[in-house]
């Protein structure tokens, strides 16, 4: 069974092909992740995923996408993330933490509340962003970065990275997709800026580089390093597949041990053809073209679906979202329907 084979990035071997999908959860207080970020997380470790990836964490405040959203901007985020992390390797998973800036897309209420923009008198924040360009109607008119606060958000990148590392992960994930901070520069659509961060396709991806390069630094040399990107912005004049394999040939050089591909996000409003395993074809394109290790994300519901990805070279690993929400035992089931056998936790074997 090609799903149930182990993965070897760097120092680390996942046990098999399926990791849990970085989703936001909405449930934190000031940044610290909650009791439910230990349930919900250790429950998928328990389930059986090989690697459990925490959800877009903010490395700045004004950096979340909403205020219940977590952080690592605060030495105090460090402990309350030291027992989740240290549950889930006791379930012989790896514990992944995805660094993030939500960009003009900060300040907003949590799904349940609507979703929508927060304003600063009601306790939100002003967004930041490449350039003065709401991602919507209604949305707050973001700040424009300076470059001194370009360079602040580098730095803070690399002190979550370093806090992350103090709390027990063992990959850290950039996130530059779903039209966050760094999808946002390296978006046309979004950065109309007209310095050494605008206008070329070089300089639109400097910022991500700079990034992935500086937390390549700091991050151990046997942990590896993933980044996510959106491969286009299904909308024409925006980002697309071409540019992505560029992109990904650059961040290889740096050291990235696998791009996690979703796509979209960066604009409102654009046709998405969604459908079962609608992005895999981006991420068979880039492991192809680039020679990288990639991970395929998208309605990737069946375990058939899931061996298929994984037999055919289209992708390394596939990361589940949804479908893990639906049964954080998914890939317990999946082993039982492919014929694999993985072991369940002492506690459990009376039911196998």
């Amino acid at each position: 069974m090609n799903l149930f084979t182990p993965f070897r990035l760097r120092g680390i071997e996942l046990k098999n092909r399926i990791a849990v999908s970085p989703m936001c959860e909405y449930s934190a207080k000031d940044g610290h992740p909650s009791a439910w970020h230990l349930v919900h997380l250790g429950s998928r470790a328990v389930g059986g995923a090989a690697l459990v990836m925490a959800e877009a964490t903010g490395v700045q405040a004004i950096g979340r996408i909403s205020p219940a959203d977590t952080g690592l901007y605060l030495d105090s985020h460090v402990e309350a993330w030291k027992p989740i992390v240290q549950f889930i390797c006791e379930q012989g998973a790896f514990a992944g933490i995805q660094l993030a800036h939500a960009g003009r897309k900060a300040s907003t209420a949590a799904p349940w509340f609507g979703g929508g923009p927060i304003a600063v008198s009601d306790g939100g924040w002003e967004p930041m962003a490449p350039s003065p360009v709401p991602f919507d109607a209604g949305y707050t008119t973001p700040k424009e970065l300076t470059a001194g606060e370009i360079d602040q958000i580098v730095a803070d990148f690399v002190a979550a990275a370093r806090r992350a590392l103090r709390a027990g992960f063992q990959v850290a994930e950039i996130h530059g997709a779903h039209g966050y901070l760094l999808h946002e520069f390296y978006s046309p659509l979004s950065n109309q800026r007209a310095d050494e961060y605008g206008g070329s396709f070089e300089n639109r991806i400097r910022l991500l580089l700079r990034v992935t390069k500086a937390v390549r630094e700091v991050w151990p040399e046997q942990q590896p390093v993933f980044v996510r990107i959106s491969a286009t912005d299904w909308k024409e004049g925006g980002w697309d597949l071409e540019q992505s394999v560029e992109l990904c040939s650059r961040l290889k050089e740096l050291g990235v041990d696998l791009v996690d591909v979703s796509s979209g996000g960066v604009v409102p409003g654009v046709s998405i053809p969604v459908a079962p395993g609608y992005q895999v074809g981006f991420a068979a394109t880039i492991r192809r073209e680039v020679g990288i290790a990639t991970g395929a994300v998208g309605v990737i519901t069946d375990p058939a679906q899931a061996e298929t990805i994984i037999g055919t070279e289209q992708a390394d690993i596939v990361l589940l979202a949804r479908e893990m929400l639906r049964d954080p035992y998914w890939p317990r089931r999946a082993a039982q329907e492919l014929g694999a056998k993985i072991k369940p936790p002492v506690q459990y074997h009376r039911a196998w």
